[in-house]
Parts: structure tokens; C-alpha cells; sequence
């Protein structure tokens, strides 16, 4: 485990901290204390040659400005809620409408925007990185003091374990995320050939503004059908301007978890993903449009990574039919998600 510390020009209370988390297998990934950003993931292909599959700026201070979620954590709620409210006990929440008419992943100033408590860990033998932050009672509009830790395990057969645990003293709503952009390829290219499979067989319907009308709907026969392995890229354009949508998971498999897969033939790489979420958002970087810059200065371009979000329903405060996400004081609020790197 390495730790670096890079001094904020623009805020002298916080440095930003960069703990790198390694195994024996020459796989590493760099996490900042700012946001609890994954700002890389390096692995090794079976040919031997060293690749990082997520996007990321090369400066920190880049991520003070405005980026779409580079590796954040994303809290106090992941994805949308519609015109920025919702009703809980009997009183209504207005939060931040950042998104349009809507809010999205925590307003103004979420998660992806706090400096973080950051304490290097081991857990069973493994490089882990625990992060604390309190988001306090009125943050962004959201009700109670909400204590929440973010473990991150890099373990020794390439799997990076995000394990999330949350504490209220007042009812809240909570729905937890990660937001990394990944390309198992080259991050100036799109991911059109990586081959997607879901074990999904239904998913949320949106409106024009993204946010789901209530139906839960079949994908068999539809571009979102991912349930056998498929390219991303084949029906990609009947979705313009891509997928952004949530896909909700079935039975559990025999691990208790539900499944993903990415696999990119070119790279000799794939990504497995777990989780004990009902559902994921399923997102090909729609927005990205060349603006933005990376590592080596590669310019990211629409469809040139893909987000695997482990989460509840967007939209689910006001939506009494999805599963619940308010956390009452007394409970615990628990979600892991796993992110293992397999190689072809």
C-alpha cells in the first residue's frame, strides 16, 4: 500500500490523499480521499501488457470542477428523483434540481464532492482503504444526520470489494453507488465490441427527462435484452443517445448475488461485477462529447466507456411500488458490490 500526499491549491483545510491498494498479481488502483474517487485501476492482461480501465483526469485538482462522476462515490441518492422532492412521513423534501427539472446524484455538492476520512486498513491480508464522512441533517435538503463508511478491498484474485454501511438519527432516504467509467480496451475508443451480458430480464421505462414512469417492463425482443451475451454496440443506436436506463434483477444466484459481465476479446479482459443491489444502471457515457481529457491527453468521446452502477430504483421515494430506500434510525443500511477483473 502506498499513500501520496498533493496539496490543494485551492483549499488549504483539505490535501488531497492518493492511497494506491495492490496485490501480488501486479493489479493496483489509486483512490482519492476527495469524493472516495477510483482515479485508476491498473491490471496486467494474460499477454502481459499493463492496462487501466477506467477513465480519469491525470491532475486531481481536475476534479474540482465539473466532470460527470469520474470514479465518485454517489450519495445521498444515486441516479434521479423528479422535480427534486419527495414525501416522507408526511412532509415534503425539497432538494437541489441539478439535473434539469430534477436532482441527480446527491444536488449541488454530494458525496462525489466531500473530503473523506480515509484510513489505509487490512482486511483479511488484503490492501483496503475504509472512508468515513457525515453528511449533516438538511445537507442538500435530505433529512437526518447520516454517518456513512465505504470500505474498498483489492484482494488477491483481482476483485475490488465496495462495501457500503450508512447510519441515520432521523428517517432518510439512502441509495449508494459507484461511479466509475470503464473501457477494458482504449479509452479513445468506443466500446461498441465489448460483449455485455445481464442477468436481467426487465427493465425500468423512462421519460423524456429519464426518470421512470412506474412501468417495469420485458426485455426479451428489445435493444436491452442482455440476458445472453451481446455487444454493446448491435443496437446500441435504437436507444439514442444510449443506454442510460436501470435494469432490475431477478432470483439471486447461488452466491446470494446478481450478476454481470464485460468482456472485450481485443484487450483479452473482462469484468465481472456482483452486488446485493435489486438493480443497476446500466450507462455508455451519452454525454461525454470530447471536451474532457485524460491520461496520455486522450479526448473522451460519446460511447467511449460504459458504468456498471450498483443501486436501488431511480426514483423510488416517489414511487411506493419499487423497493423501499428510507433507512430509519436503529437500522443499518448494508449494500456490497464487487468489481472482479478476469482475464480471457
Amino acid at each position: 500500500m502506498k499513500i501520496q500526499t498533493v496539496k490543494n491549491r485551492f483549499n488549504q483545510d483539505h490535501d488531497f490523499l492518493c492511497i494506491t491498494l495492490e496485490n501480488k498479481l501486479g493489479t493496483s488502483v489509486d483512490i482519492l480521499n476527495y469524493g472516495g474517487i477510483l482515479t485508476s485501476f491498473r491490471v496486467v492482461s494474460g499477454a502481459g501488457k499493463q492496462a487501466d480501465i477506467v477513465l480519469r483526469f491525470n491532475d486531481p485538482h481536475e476534479y474540482l470542477g465539473d466532470h460527470p462522476y469520474f470514479g465518485d462515490i454517489i450519495g445521498r441518492y444515486a441516479n434521479r428523483i423528479a422535480g427534486g422532492t419527495f414525501e416522507l412521513d408526511g412532509k415534503i423534501y425539497n432538494l437541489a434540481k441539478n439535473n434539469g427539472p430534477n436532482h441527480l446524484h446527491g444536488g449541488n455538492k454530494g458525496f462525489d464532492k466531500a473530503f473523506w476520512n480515509a484510513e489505509p486498513a487490512t482486511v483479511r491480508g488484503n490492501d483496503a482503504l475504509i472512508l468515513k464522512h457525515t453528511s449533516p441533517d438538511g445537507d442538500e435538503g435530505y433529512p437526518g444526520n447520516l454517518h456513512v463508511t465505504v470500505t474498498y478491498t483489492l484482494t488477491g484474485d483481482d476483485a475490488l470489494a465496495i462495501e457500503y454501511q450508512a447510519k441515520t438519527d432521523r428517517p432518510t432516504v439512502v441509495n449508494l453507488t459507484q461511479h466509475s467509467y470503464f473501457n477494458l480496451d482504449h479509452p479513445g475508443r468506443e466500446v461498441y465490441d465489448h460483449i455485455l451480458q445481464i442477468r436481467a430480464n426487465r427493465y425500468l421505462k423512462i421519460d423524456e427527462n429519464l426518470i421512470p414512469t412506474g412501468q417495469i417492463l420485458d426485455v426479451h425482443g428489445t435493444p436491452f435484452d442482455f440476458t445472453a451475451p451481446s455487444k454493446i454496440g448491435d443496437r446500441i443506436r435504437e436507444v439514442e443517445p444510449g443506454y442510460d436506463h436501470c435494469f432490475v434483477f431477478g432470483h439471486r444466484q447461488d452466491d446470494g448475488l446478481h450478476h454481470v459481465e464485460v468482456t472485450c476479446a481485443s484487450s483479452g479482459l473482462g469484468l465481472q461485477m456482483f452486488t446485493t443491489e435489486p438493480a443497476m444502471q446500466f450507462y455508455t457515457g451519452n454525454f461525454l462529447d470530447g471536451s474532457l481529457s485524460g491520461k496520455e491527453g486522450i479526448r473522451y468521446r460519446k460511447h467511449s466507456a460504459f458504468c456498471l452502477e450498483a443501486q436501488h430504483y431511480p426514483d423510488s421515494p416517489n414511487h411506493p411500488e419499487f423497493p423501499g430506500t428510507v433507512l430509519h434510525p436503529g437500522e443499518i443500511y448494508n449494500q456490497k458490490t464487487v468489481y472482479k477483473v478476469i482475464r480471457l
